[in-house]
């Protein structure tokens, strides 16, 4: 029979379409996780109250973070009321955080993009800043947003990647270009974790939890087109890599294969 692909949960965005909320993924992370990592994705709601996150964990190989249009909800970490318009996913949040904290606990492998890296930031005690291109000292890291989806997601970011850390145990190199679409970046770091990246401002572009087998968090987006970029294809390998290795200490008929 042939070896199980490692399951990944990827969290859902929660979304008002007409009358009714939706729960949804965006298809360029279920690519990722198929085509980068090798994995099966399974896209899970954000129902805090119904869905227990120690019961989800104990079925799963890995768990995904998405990025998303929304941002965190700023009381979530002591900061100061957002601008006017902002869009928020209360339901991811309050899904999420405990969600990370259970990841960790159970040594889950976790990768975590973008709103997600924010998550894994703020889950363990770190802070936001809102509006990063607003501060002293700090580039602009949002997107052109009058130009097409592909020069939005074009590489354009010089990253210096820090030594001994997971990004360069994946095969990145210490200077390389990711992409960069983000507003909020990371204000206090959370003291669980490392930094792993900077951009050329001293942003913090990467991080992992330093007693974690594998837990990465990346402000960028290495899902996009993750096939035909070494570096995004890396990180994806690399996520996969842990998965699989947790999935080989999964016994065998402890859940049903679906994949």
């Amino acid at each position: 029979m042939a070896a199980r692909k490692p399951r990944v949960a990827v969290n859902a965005c929660v979304r008002q379409l007409g009358s009714h909320p939706f729960h949804m993924a965006g298809e360029k992370y279920l690519r990722a996780v198929v085509e980068g990592a090798d994995a099966l994705p399974l896209v899970v709601p954000a129902l805090p109250g119904l869905v227990d996150p120690d019961a989800l964990l104990a079925n799963v190989d890995g768990l995904l973070l998405t990025g998303s249009p929304s941002n965190l909800e700023p009381h979530h970490y002591a900061g100061p009321p957002s601008a006017p318009g902002t869009l928020h996913d209360p339901q991811r949040d309050a899904f999420n955080l405990p969600l990370i904290r259970a990841a960790l606990a159970a040594d889950i492998p976790l990768l975590a993009i973008c709103r997600g890296f924010q998550e894994l930031n703020v889950a363990l005690g770190g802070s936001l800043h809102a509006c990063v291109h607003e501060l002293p000292g700090y580039l602009d890291h949002r997107e052109p947003a009058d130009q097409p989806v592909a020069v939005q997601y074009a590489a354009r970011q010089p990253l210096t990647v820090l030594s001994g850390g997971l990004l360069q145990a994946a095969g990145l190199p210490a200077q390389c270009q990711v992409n960069s679409i983000h507003g909020q970046g990371i204000d206090r770091l959370a003291m669980a974790l490392r930094v792993e990246a900077v951009a050329c401002d001293g942003l913090v572009e990467a991080v992992s939890v330093r007693d974690a087998s594998f837990a990465l968090g990346v402000q960028f987006h290495p899902e996009w087109q993750v096939t035909a970029h070494p570096h995004y294809l890396a990180i994806f390998q690399a996520f996969g890599a842990a998965c699989r290795k947790r999935a080989a200490q999964r016994p065998r008929g402890t859940d049903h294969d679906i994949g």
